[in-house]
């Protein structure tokens, strides 16, 4: 074991040595500022598109939400699948195969998006109708979609070492990476959307231009910081059994991206009926919701690699500890966030747009979308604590519930029951009978014991 390698595992044992508040909030706030970071990305699409008060620009540029989150949902399949096999590698004291699994998901990332460009580029026409465009959006979800679709192998690249990086505990660097390709892109969306008068083309190409500087900057991290990841195409191999971890819980992850996409496109189709403008209105609400699922996302992923290690290591009490804590900081957060996002519905909304209808729309629609707050948090724990310790039946189920089988199942029902409201509470109803879902699978595939 070399002098890197020590340092390594020893960053790990102090760490379990740490008070588990301390230790948690020390791993989840760069975490959750990256995820929040992450959110700007669109957000600030969003922001500058709105700006030109192009009812239609907005929803164009909105449409293509799903076509982002797809691609990271990609990313996810090795980022997270990845990052929790060197998780548990970490707790088991195998650094030889944490290099291997990083190397690999780089290049199965680079060919992934690849493979994607081509395929998403070659049926856009079919993709972008079901995306929702009308003959008013077409075109300008066309210019944005293209550029996306075309830069897919660097979008779905950026995922992989945000991800890989925090396993090692270099959560501060993935943070930092991730703040670059923002302000990159918060600085050239104006710039390109109205300066040069790009529109959702420039919009496009800012974002893209951003998430090639995070690349380049993890890049860097991992010739300069990193004791145990590595991008040497020698050690780009890994055994079947390996393989089959990475995507059993990279799926998994992936499953929870593409349902979020899933939810966006179903919602617009049943938006449709009621005009363009409860689809410009949903697509503010989402971006801005999103802020708040990637607060609560960012801490859930805060304690992967203490998930991953402790149940590698088998330290079952320290889990059990650590889960407790999570829970109960997680709920209160989640609350939290819910009364602000209802009491600041509305200058929220004002923030993008200034027609009163819009806002008045998009204020009910977010107060619907933040009331079960705490239910989602729920879900989203036990999601990420079933990933990082390989429990890939009850990761998988969860995957396709909360946005996916069970919101669509919820979705039709309370359309059928209650017309244009049954749209916008049907999420709400959905993360409750997720939740209940969750606490299930917890108590049938413990992960607290081995």
């Amino acid at each position: 074991m070399t002098s890197s390698d020590e340092l390594t595992l020893s960053q790990y044992r102090k760490m379990t040595e740490t008070p588990i508040p301390k230790l948690i909030l020390s791993l989840a706030a760069p975490t959750i500022l990256s995820m929040l970071i992450t959110s700007i990305y669109n957000l600030a699409d969003t922001f500058f598109i709105a700006q030109t008060n192009d009812t239609n620009l907005i929803a164009g540029v909105s449409l293509c939400a799903p076509v982002f989150t797809t691609l990271m949902a990609f990313g996810n399949i090795y980022g997270q699948g990845g990052s929790s096999l060197i998780s548990r590698m970490l707790g088991q004291n195998d650094l030889d195969g944490t290099a291997r699994i990083s190397a690999f998901s780089f290049y199965i990332a680079i060919a992934t998006g690849a493979v994607l460009a081509v395929v998403m580029t070659l049926f856009r026409s079919p993709l972008l109708t079901l995306l929702g465009a009308s003959a008013e959006t077409l075109d300008y979800a066309q210019s944005y979609y293209t550029v996306l679709t075309l830069c897919a192998p660097i979008i779905v690249l950026s995922f992989i070492h945000s991800n890989l990086v925090r396993c090692e505990g270099l959560a501060n660097e993935s943070m930092i990476g991730t703040i670059l390709g923002a302000v990159v892109n918060i600085i050239l969306d104006p710039i390109l959307i109205s300066g040069l008068g790009m529109g959702a083309l420039g919009a496009a190409v800012a974002t893209v231009i951003g998430y090639l500087c995070s690349v380049m900057y993890f890049l860097l991290v991992l010739r300069k910081k990193s004791h145990c990841l590595s991008v040497k195409l020698s050690q780009c191999h890994v055994r079947a059994d390996e393989l089959r971890q990475i995507l059993g819980v990279g799926i998994t992850a992936a499953l929870s991206n593409l349902m979020q996409s899933l939810t966006v496109i179903v919602i617009n189709q049943f938006l449709l009926a009621y005009g363009n403008d409860k689809i410009a209105a949903m697509g503010i609400v989402l971006k801005v919701n999103m802020i708040a699922q990637l607060i609560l996302t960012g801490f859930a992923f805060g304690g992967v690699p203490m998930y991953g290690y402790l149940y590698g290591a088998k330290q079952q009490d320290t889990l059990k500890k650590l889960l407790r804590f999570c829970l109960l900081f997680l709920c209160g957060l989640s609350l939290a966030l819910t009364a602000f996002l209802c009491l600041a519905a509305t200058p929220l909304m004002r923030l993008f747009v200034q027609d009163s209808a819009l806002v008045a729309t998009g204020a009910e629609m977010l107060r619907w979308q933040a009331a079960t707050a705490v239910f989602a948090g729920i879900v989203l724990l036990l999601t990420v604590l079933f990933q990082a310790t390989g429990k890939i039946v009850p990761a998988f189920l969860l995957s396709i519930s909360r946005q996916g089988i069970v919101f669509i199942v919820v979705l039709v029902v309370c359309v059928r029951l209650f017309a244009y409201n049954g749209v916008i509470m049907a999420q709400a109803v959905a993360d409750v009978l997720s939740a209940i879902l969750a606490l299930g699978l917890l108590i049938g595939y413990n992960p607290l014991k081995q």
